[in-house]
């Protein structure tokens, strides 16, 4: 499949440099970034959350865990994982459970974790399990500026 459609519209829409990566099949992020030879905390990832009945994307890296918890008392909302169901209907063009780091893109709120804020340069899900966008990391900042950022992660 390589990039999803919609990944590609926006990231067109934007006109900023990226490139599409590819690596061997891998079913996470960090097996990704294994795959792909680049470090962990380089590889950002959506998790999509499920709030209020809407959905939020929290996007931090790879290297990292959510800390859910912290994210319910920063935004004082409760919030929750979402399904396995709710993200493929939500990230319909891509495979299960490769989601990229462009809530913007699918109409989904989306926070950023502060610590993405220190890389130099980023990599996501391209919508599917072999292939990664790799970008600056002041371009997908640029693309998020309009999104909440926090932090509420800690590293694995």
């Amino acid at each position: 499949m390589a990039t999803a459609t919609t990944v590609e519209r926006y990231l067109g829409m934007h006109h900023l440099p990226y490139e599409v990566i590819a690596h061997a099949k891998a079913g996470t992020s960090l097996r990704a970034a294994r795959a792909a030879a680049i470090p962990p905390r380089q590889l950002v990832k959506g998790v999509l959350l499920e709030v209020d009945g809407q959905y939020l994307l929290a996007v931090l890296p790879a290297a990292r865990h959510l800390r859910l918890g912290e994210l319910r008392r920063r935004l004082d909302r409760d919030i929750g994982m979402a399904t396995e169901h709710e993200v493929a209907m939500v990230f319909r063009d891509c495979d299960p459970g490769a989601v990229p780091a462009l809530g913007p893109a699918y109409g989904v709120e989306t926070i950023w974790d502060d610590s993405v804020m220190y890389l130099e340069e980023l990599y996501f899900e391209a919508g599917d399990h072999e292939h990664l966008v790799h970008m600056r990391a002041r371009d997908y900042m640029d693309m998020m500026r309009s999104c909440a950022h926090g932090s509420f992660s800690e590293p694995i």
